[in-house]
């Protein structure tokens, strides 16, 4: 039996040669464009996207607090007084960003609270 004529000679190197770019364009492609990516990638978004769920629940928790606490009045002149980078370190220090069965403030949680409210 004879080999057919793409499988002789040099179409043989050209045949490999063909299915070694291809290879490489599709994983560069794929990758690149198609949205490929390696499993400690996903994971690491996962858990970036969870984190990020989680303070957008918990944010409105600690507006929340704070607009329920005692002296709000005076919070809220101290809060604007403040300023804007370091209003997250006041709603730490002043407990709201403090959640039940936590001994510490969340910091993701404490910045977020002072975006909402530090908005007009």
């Amino acid at each position: 039996m004879e080999m057919p004529s793409i499988l002789q000679g040099e179409s043989v190197t050209r045949l490999l040669q063909g299915a070694a770019v291809g290879a490489i364009a599709a994983v560069a492609i794929g990758f690149g464009w198609g949205g490929w990516m390696l499993g400690g990638t996903a994971a690491r978004q996962a858990e970036d996207g969870a984190k990020k769920a989680v303070v957008a629940v918990l944010a409105p928790i600690c507006v929340d607090k704070f607009q329920r606490a005692a002296d709000l009045p005076s919070n809220i002149e101290q809060f604007r007084k403040t300023a804007s980078y370091a209003q997250a370190d006041f709603v730490e220090k002043g407990g709201w960003a403090t959640l039940p069965g936590n001994d510490k403030a969340n910091s993701a949680v404490a910045q977020a609270c002072a975006t909402i409210l530090g908005t007009p």
